[in-house]
């Protein structure tokens, strides 16, 4: 699963397989929790992040929301500036 960006010790996948399902999501992880979070709306789909890393997560998704949608549907993964 590749890495898409990484900060504040938050690591953003995103599945590259066709099995994928809808609706589009990232993966985040921070420490031993991991939540599928939608691109469109940051609704955490399933899993678990602690709230201040589910916040900045969901910042992080707001300033990128195109390029993820763009990588969903091509899946031609491209590192993606971190959270400043």
């Amino acid at each position: 699963m590749p890495v898409l960006s990484r900060f504040y010790g938050i690591i953003i996948r995103m599945y590259f397989l066709q099995r994928e399902h809808n609706p589009p999501h990232i993966h985040a992880i921070y420490g031993e929790n991991v939540a599928a979070v939608t691109i469109s709306d940051g609704k955490v789909l399933e899993g678990d992040l602690p709230a201040k890393a589910l916040e900045m997560v969901r910042e992080w998704l707001s300033e990128h929301r195109d390029e993820l949608l763009s990588i969903w549907e091509t899946q031609e993964f491209r590192e993606i500036p971190p959270l400043e």
